[in-house]
């Protein structure tokens, strides 16, 4: 029988961008506004976020050739795909980024009207919409113009399908954001929603963090994905790039 998960999945937040510099500049300053003016797609990462990246590129350059991704996915924007572009060249993927699969799907959580606004800046411009997430809860609220974590999962289904359809029996890394990989462990560990907000509020996903799957063939019916490691920042330890682990959109809007 055919497998269709890869052999190995590793879901890698992407290094610090200058949006969390200026997130936790604005949140320090008691700011309702974060100040940053390129689209959030834009973002670039920091000069911290460019060591993070190096110092994971040399963690997967360490690992035996046969063992190192052979697929890689990431979301369009541009603090990912630089995350991605710099983990091979530190030598630690055989795919070259113009191989990359760059896909939509894999994209940050979009805010919109919370966009670039701290806790202060919601509950003082939009009041409603903060009462509101107090009785939804952030798994369910979507903000005007903008998603829930439901709209996330739900193109992440989708984007499961891709990897199993196209990627059975590969190396996949995926590369992405803070809710990307909260929401893939909630749908590849088949979790409720209490499960994956009590992850959630036992630590943020740090900046170039590894979340790794293996496959074993006893897994459910025709074998499936295990976890391995969750938020995993030894790499960056080991180089002496520190750990962040700011949250990439509103204070109040994860």
């Amino acid at each position: 029988m055919q497998q269709h998960w890869p052999d190995r999945l590793w879901v890698v937040r992407h290094g610090e961008s200058a949006g969390n510099v200026a997130r936790d500049a604005a949140h320090a300053a008691g700011l309702a506004r974060i100040d940053i003016e390129q689209r959030d797609v834009d973002v670039p990462l920091s000069p911290l976020g460019e060591r993070q990246s190096d110092a994971l590129g040399r963690w997967f350059a360490s690992l035996p050739a046969e063992e190192r991704p052979d697929v890689v996915m990431t979301s369009p924007y541009l603090r990912a795909r630089h995350t991605a572009e710099r983990i091979h060249a530190a030598c630690g993927l055989h795919v070259h980024p113009k191989d990359f699969v760059v896909d939509e799907r894999l994209r940050e959580k979009e805010f919109g009207v919370l966009d670039r606004l701290t806790r202060k800046g919601i509950e003082q411009d939009f009041p409603d919409q903060a009462a509101f997430r107090r009785l939804l809860g952030k798994f369910y609220h979507r903000p005007p113009g903008g998603e829930s974590w439901c709209d996330v999962i739900l193109r992440l289904r989708s984007a499961l399908d891709t990897v199993s359809l196209h990627h059975g029996g590969r190396r996949v890394l995926i590369v992405g954001h803070q809710v990307v990989v909260l929401c893939l462990r909630y749908l590849i560990e088949n979790m409720t929603e209490a499960e994956i907000l009590a992850i959630d509020a036992e630590a943020e996903v740090a900046n170039c963090s590894v979340t790794e799957y293996r496959f074993e063939p006893g897994a459910g019916h025709d074998g499936g994905l295990v976890l391995h490691r969750y938020n995993f920042v030894a790499p960056l330890e080991e180089a002496g790039a520190p750990v962040t682990a700011e949250p990439d959109g509103p204070v109040g809007a994860r």
